[in-house]
């Protein structure tokens, strides 16, 4: 038989034993307690930690990465490398960009299959309008003539008046001409041989006045310049007419104004401050009324010339004179990048691609 003493020290002994346990259950909370529970030991957490930060890379670190080939020929004329264009590009697009139907100032984003681009054909469609589609050809660009036409044919304003300029240095390119659909019509302006592309883009914009001047300016009432490089894979209609059309650039849609390669060398006529801008425009397509796009070529045309004359070249070629005049003089009518497209794992998914360009894709 056990005395009250032998009892009262046998409970104390409890106690402090389960004292210590929940003591020593403080320091290491997680090892296996006295009544069975099974804990993980610090070591073991650790492990968990990291294998779950390195499943959250997996998953969503490397997405960014997948798929990024060859950025825009721009890059490489700033000087930009391209391990860097693919990091910094990705990280900043991480987040896609939506689909935005309205400019800052007002005017419509087009993406052709919503009802705001139904309401534009349906303005359009019975005003018996006259539009040019104007592509310039030259040295072996001349093989993607009749792809260009035999798409435009397809795709290109259907059922309305089109008239196809194209300008080139090889007439006998277009032998045999294309058969064109009723209220089609092709016209070949001859120019000059143009060798070397430094001296192609400072001509080009100068060509354009000339050729409105004689013989668009007489013929049409919208005119569109266009990459002959291209091919039309879906419809392009009525939605895309405004007295002045610009297109976003596919691989610099949604971007933050500081990634736009502008051109930032303040001797150029092309400079662009930090505080200017909104998008940054493609010159694979652009158009709008023959009065419009002449001022627009002329202005461009006089401020290549004089930055010629001073032995300044822009890095973004005419592209930066077309986003410079385009900042001063906001297109009333901006095309989604459904309207300019390549494969690009910069290029954002749109929901139909409808012009793509064939010559990035084979840089790409």
């Amino acid at each position: 038989m056990r005395t009250k003493g032998s009892i009262i020290k046998t409970t104390t002994s409890r106690v402090r034993k389960r004292e210590q346990a929940g003591h020593n259950m403080a320091l290491l909370p997680f090892r296996k307690t006295p009544a069975g529970s099974v804990r993980m030991s610090r070591i073991q957490l650790v492990l968990y930690c990291f294998l779950l930060s390195l499943i959250i890379y997996l998953l969503y670190g490397r997405k960014a990465g997948v798929g990024v080939k060859s950025p825009h020929p721009i890059f490489h004329a700033l000087g930009m490398d391209r391990g860097k264009v693919m990091t910094d590009m990705n990280v900043i697009k991480a987040a896609e960009p939506q689909t935005p139907l309205e400019t800052p100032w007002g005017d419509p984003i087009v993406w052709g299959d919503n009802r705001k681009s139904a309401k534009r054909r349906a303005k359009f469609a019975h005003q018996g309008i006259r539009t040019g589609l104007l592509a310039l050809v030259v040295g072996t660009y001349a093989r993607f003539v009749l792809r260009f036409l035999s798409s435009a044919e397809t795709h290109f304003l259907p059922g309305q008046m089109v008239t196809y300029y194209i300008l080139t240095d090889n007439p006998n390119s277009l032998d045999p001409p294309i058969r064109l659909g009723p209220n089609r019509e092709l016209k070949v302006v001859p120019i000059a041989e143009l060798p070397g592309w430094d001296r192609l883009s400072r001509r080009r914009m100068a060509l354009l006045v000339e050729a409105i001047r004689n013989p668009i300016s007489r013929e049409v009432d919208y005119i569109f310049c266009a990459d002959i490089d291209q091919e039309f894979v879906a419809p392009v209609g009525e939605e895309i007419l405004g007295d002045l059309v610009a297109t976003l650039h596919p691989e610099l849609y949604g971007m933050p104004r500081n990634a736009f390669p502008y051109e930032t060398e303040e001797v150029s006529s092309a400079c662009v401050d930090d505080d200017e801008g909104d998008y940054y425009y493609t010159s694979e397509l652009y158009g709008g009324l023959v009065s419009e796009i002449h001022k627009l070529a002329r202005a461009c045309s006089l401020l290549i010339l004089q930055d010629h004359a001073n032995g300044v070249t822009a890095k973004g070629l005419e592209e930066s004179y077309l986003n410079r005049y385009l900042i001063d003089h906001r297109p009333t009518c901006v095309l989604s990048p459904e309207y300019s497209w390549w494969e690009s794992g910069l290029a954002p998914d749109v929901p139909v691609q409808r012009i793509v360009s064939l010559g990035r894709q084979r840089e790409t």
